[in-house]
């Protein structure tokens, strides 16, 4: 057989045009542009009639005619006799309908049971089919159906005929393989101790292959009893078979596909009734996780102890329907090469997509997937194609016709042809694409091979929601300079444009990449705090003298011959005394730019009794300042913090935020300590005294008496809260002689007021 698919080569012809050069004319600061040039990029969107190439290019896709179209959601099994008669097996009605080469269609048989899983035709072109959940198979010759073997299994899911038109039966929910020669003769040929037998097909040799579930394994059975595991896959289940001639098998894994497949038998078959003479059947399935062990393998089989790395599904005979298991963050699927020395290689593999069936051409494998009907293409050198895209729920099976492959689809039950030359039309949608905010849409512009004859044009469409509805805009009007076409859309959120290919003679065009501008809406800056922080600032250095002595300080010695030396004399007019520790504020914020534009700052003041900010700080990047507190006067202070994008846009588009703080109280000046009535006689002394703060109220007052430790002194109403407060100090048991009494009052903000008296 020819190939399906011409690899895509270089194109020959010079390109039409170059990406675009956006300038600052154009569009202002700060356009994005979204770029689709590769296969990982292009993969993503919606396809009809296009193909797309591992380099990451589009094109038509091969013609696809509808051969066959059923009323039921999904054919299991396509066979095709040796003078190109098609059957079809579907669910969930069990109906098997027969297509003659004309492309005429009837229905041929309707089984008691709801699915008909497998059929094969022998080289006599007579028909078998496997009906479940009651598993029998059934011999259709002439048109009429007759019972040809029951193995007393639940399921049958796949049957092949070897030579001599042997007919091998694959069943669950006991892994059995069953060789039948003739109506009621048929033996058990090889038990594998797994659930369920999911593939046969025969080599070159007349060897039998069997993929199972639930531990993925693939066995090749030389005879009665005796066989050799050839792979032990890592996913569930083995679901396609393709040998070679030279001993090469290509082999398709995946994961949970039997409970799928038994999950939506059960759910279309409740209350169905089958056509014609069928009796109506209803069959409820559940689908349970098994998470134990996999079953003994039988003996003759090499493998001891089988690993069940994934959970699988296994269908059981129950009240409901369980959920099919997650396997999601693992690998759904895999496409394997067993070499005739029995290598193996992973040629593919998914963690999105569920493969379905494989078909081994002259020059490349094709392979078919759950992902909207999509059909793979693989080179000998491993680059993956996408040939076509059905857009129907999954591409169930595959099969050669005459210069052409037959695929067979499920979510509706059809049978596509695909042809060896490109289909004359065909469309591409884009994934869409999210800017982030409401954005002013530039222009459209591609790189792509035209040649005479063919066409290429785009559309877009816009909107604010997620997923493209109706309160999306109409698709545009065509779009056709590759240079650069303005994009009519409305300014939006969300966009996504659309590739229009016509080809001719089959030729078609081929679209390298596409490039769509923006100019995002400028977002404002989002101010999340302002924190304000009052404490003793720290100790400065002293600044040293010519002479090397700290200004500021000063040192007072006498010694022993009564000198007093020093720089100066203590308590005269020429001592310095030391500045005590003043406040200091530090101001800190956080902020960030949506749109991850870099923040200027201005931080303003302004004092509880005004009206108007006042600068403290302008054009800094910094999310933090300090300075001493003591540049405020007294009193209550607000401070805010604007921050703002200008740096980065222009003004008319710049944006920015601000926030306040909570008012602070600064304090610098300590309170007054007042002495009133002074008693002092015979061991006693009763001292009246008031403390006075202007700007914050009191909060503590205590004495020392001759130089001990401070002890509290309550107001005389008992509570320390105001402005203003009178005190009482009763003092008894006083030596005689003199004594010194200090007296401390603090304010809020801890600054202190002293006042001493000498009790004589």
């Amino acid at each position: 057989m020819r190939p399906l698919i011409r690899p895509l080569g270089t194109a020959a012809g010079v390109m039409v045009a170059a990406l675009t050069v956006f300038s600052p004319q154009v569009f202002s600061s700060g356009t994005t542009a979204w770029e689709m040039n590769s296969y990982s990029d292009f993969v993503r969107g919606r396809f009809e009639g296009i193909s797309l190439s591992r380099e990451g290019r589009l094109s038509l896709s091969p013609k696809v005619d509808t051969v066959f179209t059923s009323d039921q959601s999904v054919i299991w099994s396509v066979a095709q006799a040796s003078d190109g008669t098609l059957y079809a097996a579907t669910g969930h009605r069990g109906r098997v309908y027969r297509i003659d080469t004309a492309g005429k269609s009837s229905l041929l048989w309707t089984a008691e049971q709801p699915e008909v899983f497998a059929i094969a035709v022998d080289h006599n072109g007579v028909l078998y089919a496997g009906t479940s959940p009651d598993g029998k198979v059934f011999r259709i010759e002439n048109g009429k159906a007759s019972e040809y073997f029951a193995p007393q299994a639940r399921y049958i899911w796949s049957l092949a005929v070897g030579s001599g038109d042997v007919l091998y039966v694959g069943t669950g929910d006991q892994g059995k393989v069953f060789r039948v020669t003739g109506p009621g003769q048929g033996d058990l040929y090889y038990a594998t101790g797994q659930s369920h037998i999911t593939g046969l097909a025969v080599d070159s040799e007349g060897r039998l292959l069997a993929g199972t579930e639930p531990n993925g394994i693939l066995y090749r059975i030389s005879a009665k009893d005796k066989a050799f595991v050839l792979y032990d896959a890592n996913l569930p289940e083995i679901r396609a078979i393709a040998p070679m001639p030279d001993g090469t098998v290509y082999v398709a894994a995946l994961g949970g596909s039997v409970a799928k497949r038994a999950q939506s038998a059960a759910k279309a078959a409740q209350g169905v009734s089958g056509a014609g003479a069928a009796t109506a059947t209803t069959t409820t399935i559940t689908v349970e996780a098994q998470a134990g062990p996999g079953p003994e393998i039988k003996p003759g089989d090499p493998k001891q102890q089988p690993q069940q790395p994934v959970p699988a599904a296994t269908p059981q005979v129950g009240p409901q329907v369980a959920p099919v298991v997650d396997l999601s963050g693992v690998e759904k699927s895999a496409l394997y090469r067993i070499n005739p020395d029995n290598t193996v290689e992973t040629l593919w593999s998914s963690r999105e997509e569920n493969i379905y069936d494989l078909l081994a051409l002259e020059k490349q494998i094709l392979f078919s997937t759950d992902e909207e009907g999509r059909i793979y293409g693989l080179s000998p050198d491993r680059r993956v194609t996408l040939v076509v895209q059905t857009n129907e729920g999954e591409t169930t099976r595959l099969l050669p016709s005459d210069h052409s492959v037959l695929a067979a689809t499920g979510n509706m039950g059809r049978i596509f042809r695909l042809g060896e030359k490109p289909g004359a039309t065909g469309s591409y949608e884009a994934p869409v694409h999210d800017s982030g905010t409401a954005s002013r849409w530039g222009s459209l512009s591609w790189r792509a091979d035209v040649q005479a004859g063919c066409s290429l044009v785009f559309r877009t469409r816009s909107g604010n929601s997620a997923k493209a509805d109706r309160t999306w805009s109409e698709w545009s009007a065509p779009l056709t300079n590759p240079s650069g076409s303005g994009i009519t859309s409305p300014n939006a959120r969300f966009i996504e444009w659309k590739a229009e290919m016509t080809g001719t003679g089959g030729a078609t065009p081929i679209l390298n990449s596409v490039t769509l501008a923006y100019l995002p809406q400028n977002s404002p800056p989002v101010m999340k705090s302002v924190n304000v922080t009052i404490q003793a600032a720290a100790t400065p250095q002293a600044t040293k003298t010519a002479t090397g002595s700290a200004a500021g300080a000063y040192t007072v010695t006498v010694t022993d011959s009564g000198d007093v030396s020093g720089s100066s004399s203590a308590g005269t007019s020429t001592q310095t005394l030391p500045r005590a520790s003043s406040q200091q504020i530090t101001l800190s914020w956080q902020a960030e730019d949506p749109d991850g534009d870099r923040l200027v700052y201005n931080i303003y003041f302004r004092s509880e009794d005004a009206t108007q900010w006042m600068v403290l700080k302008s054009g800094t990047h910094d999310n933090s300042m300090t300075f001493d507190a003591d540049i405020l006067a007294d009193g209550k202070y607000f401070f805010r913090v604007v921050a703002s994008d200008r740096e980065a846009n222009p003004p008319p588009i710049a944006r920015e935020a601000q926030m306040t703080s909570a008012p602070i109280m600064i304090d610098n000046t300590p309170p007054v300590v007042t002495l009133g009535l002074v008693r002092y006689t015979a061991g006693a002394a009763h001292v009246e005294f008031e403390a006075a703060d202007a700007a914050s109220p009191l909060r503590h007052c205590e004495y020392s008496l001759d130089a001990a430790g401070w002890v509290p002194v309550a107001a005389a109403d008992g509570v320390i809260d105001s402005l203003r407060e009178k005190f009482v100090l009763d003092l008894t048991g006083l030596t005689a002689g003199e004594h010194l009494l200090v007296i401390r009052a603090a304010d809020s903000a801890n600054n202190s007021g002293l006042a001493k008296v000498v009790l004589k």
